[in-house]
């Protein structure tokens, strides 16, 4: 059995507040509340809910081994909680209020019981980590997914020189590059054509979006490479980066981004049940029957 949480912490996204999420978020403080667990809810979240009638916390303060915070809502959301959580130490659980629901993989209908299983010590715990982007030696967020180079405000192809661990690999020009974490690997990377990737594995992914040429693919590299690439000189306009989709940043031709491992990792918690390839057949409608 795995360590009991003490402390839980209600988080979902202000422009997630529709119904269906505010419901969960109410059932669920009740439900903590009369298991006497010691309950809070993040402040912007307690804001946009204002039936939640709980202690209100920054989620900087949800820093220690035995904090889980409870996010409802979509994969978004999560992302949204999840560079905080890994750079505090504390666990995160997902239930799905959202579309997919690759990381949000609870579903919000009769929840009650695995939440108490989880609780109480009974779950699976990954550790899934995070990519930091560099401008040049200045840090400019972190990533659970993806960072994405793409052009600025009209699609046009963007010319990329890429380097791994120094060696020049090559000059692409496309509309841009995705690098993926495996855990992205299901996200924008795989609508580009990109591999699934197991999120146990350490690894990225250099994804590019509609190159130039057709002999283009994807290529895997070690988790523990570092990716240089270098908005060529000749580009007439400046592309923007962005973290997961929460973050844009221009980079001038000429500028190098710097993309590596971060040294913390995030706890992405599961049932005991959970089946990461039952989760694929689910989401992506793959053949599910058995053949014997």
């Amino acid at each position: 059995m795995a360590k009991p949480f003490s402390r839980v912490t209600l988080y979902a996204r202000h422009y997630r507040a529709n119904r269906e999420v505010g419901d969960t978020l109410g059932a669920l403080a009740s439900h903590l509340s009369k298991r006497r667990v010691n309950c809070s809810v993040e402040h912007e979240t307690a804001q946009t809910f204002p039936h939640i009638k709980l202690p209100v916390v920054e989620l900087t303060q949800v820093n220690q081994e035995d904090d889980l915070i409870i996010v409802v809502g979509g994969d978004g959301s999560l992302l949204s909680a999840a560079q905080t959580a890994a750079q505090t130490g504390a666990a995160i659980l997902g239930i799905n209020r959202g579309y997919l629901g690759f990381l949000t993989d609870i579903n919000p209908t009769h929840c009650e019981p695995v939440i108490d299983q989880i609780l109480e010590g009974q779950y699976r715990e990954e550790q899934r980590f995070l990519l930091a982007a560099h401008l040049e030696k200045t840090l400019l967020a972190l990533a659970l997914n993806d960072v994405v180079i793409m052009p600025g405000q009209q699609p046009h192809l963007v010319a990329l020189d890429i380097f791994i661990n120094e060696e020049f690999v090559c000059e692409q020009r496309a509309d841009g590059m995705i690098i993926a974490t495996p855990t992205g690997s299901t996200a924008y990377a795989l609508s580009a054509g990109g591999p699934i990737l197991h999120p146990a594995l350490d690894a990225m992914v250099l994804v590019p979006m509609f190159p130039h040429t057709l002999s283009t693919r994807p290529i895997v590299v070690a988790g523990d490479s570092q990716l240089r690439i270098r908005i060529n000189e000749r580009n007439e306009s400046s592309p923007r980066l962005n973290c997961d989709g929460q973050s844009r940043v221009e980079i001038a031709p000429g500028q190098d981004v710097l993309i590596r491992k971060h040294p913390q990792s995030l706890r992405l918690i599961h049932p005991l049940d959970y089946n990461y390839y039952e989760t694929l057949r689910s989401k992506l409608g793959w053949e599910n029957k058995l053949k014997r």
